[in-house]
């Protein structure tokens, strides 16, 4: 089955990202209060919070602002690639000083992963703020809202987005498949959806990939791309491994490793996720969990994945002994 080079060449990130706010899935409170500004045609300073691929980038995009003066109206950049003092002194200070063609018309900063900004770029992002908030909003888009400094924080309202519910996500698919004409399945779309985790440009790019091989989109082929375990195999190894057998839950250790290629952080995410639908006690799953978030913290620190992974396998056999 060779790849569909047609489907690779154009970003499905960027093909259905929404234009207008009345496309965009989901976050339908924060759509409702964007709208009202924009009516307004006035709007303070925003902070979007909320984690990667819930909206945050897109409905800056699409507030339907100045469509005849777009360049001329928003500076879009992204603080992760330029998080120092200087840009915010040299690109942003210089768009903001200048004066629109149109007089009362007021420009847009949109500051992408502004949490990446260095404290001292967010001091001086604060002054910026403060000299030309006459002519200018600034719109910070953060994975972490606690990471921006308090006293922008407060000069800001702050928009915290939410992962997508699963009915949106089914929409969403919908819309994709339609378009595509693609074939998915009930079980494909219950395995993109958990896959993507509420990630809309996850849920895009997964997708886009297994679409690239084949019009027909199958759970196998989903957790294939997306490098992930089906919940039963997750959950097999944790039972294997609670019964005391250790040999059977390495065993499956070994398929996670070996054939879909997961790195320790993604097994232990998935251990954490299905924890909580093994038929056991919550004593136990209380246990389970808090043994995951240590050796979680363990490979973080720069040990072993392989050696970790069994010694908490082995650590499960032992905990199901001492119930």
């Amino acid at each position: 089955m060779g790849l569909n080079m047609e489907i690779l060449d154009t970003s499905w990130t960027e093909k259905y990202r929404p234009s207008k706010l009345d496309e965009v899935i989901g976050q339908k409170a924060i759509v409702e209060r964007l709208k009202a500004f924009v009516k307004s045609g006035n709007f303070p300073n925003m902070i979007f919070a909320g984690t990667a691929g819930v909206g945050k980038t897109t409905c800056a995009i699409a507030m339907e602002l100045y469509q005849d003066h777009y360049n001329e109206a928003l500076l879009e950049l992204n603080a992760s690639d330029t998080r120092g003092i200087d840009v915010i002194r040299g690109k942003v200070k210089e768009f903001a000083r200048t004066k629109p063609l149109s007089g009362d018309m007021l420009k847009i900063v949109f500051l992408d992963e502004a949490d990446a900004l260095t404290t001292e770029a967010q001091h001086a992002l604060r002054r910026t703020m403060e000299k030309y908030s006459a002519t200018t909003r600034f719109i910070l888009s953060a994975n972490y809202a606690s990471k921006i400094l308090e006293p922008i924080q407060s000069r800001c309202v702050v928009l915290r987005f939410k992962p997508l519910k699963e009915d949106e996500m089914d929409v969403y698919i919908k819309r994709v498949a339609k378009s595509e004409g693609l074939t998915v399945d009930d079980k494909a779309t219950k395995a993109l959806i958990y896959v993507s985790e509420g990630d809309l440009r996850k849920l895009t790019n997964v997708m886009q990939g297994v679409a690239a091989l084949s019009e027909s989109i199958t759970e196998a082929n989903i957790y294939d791309i997306a490098a992930r375990a089906r919940p039963k195999e997750i959950i097999s190894m944790l039972t294997y491994s609670l019964s005391g057998d250790f040999l059977s839950a390495r065993n499956e250790l070994n398929t996670l490793i070996l054939s879909y290629g997961m790195s320790g952080e993604d097994i232990l995410l998935q251990c954490y996720k299905e924890a909580l639908n093994l038929e056991i006690s919550d004593k136990l799953k209380l246990r389970i969990i808090s043994t995951i978030g240590d050796y979680n913290f363990r490979i973080i620190e720069g040990a072993n994945d392989r050696i970790q992974l069994e010694a908490m396998l082995a650590k499960f056999a032992l905990l199901e002994n001492l119930k």
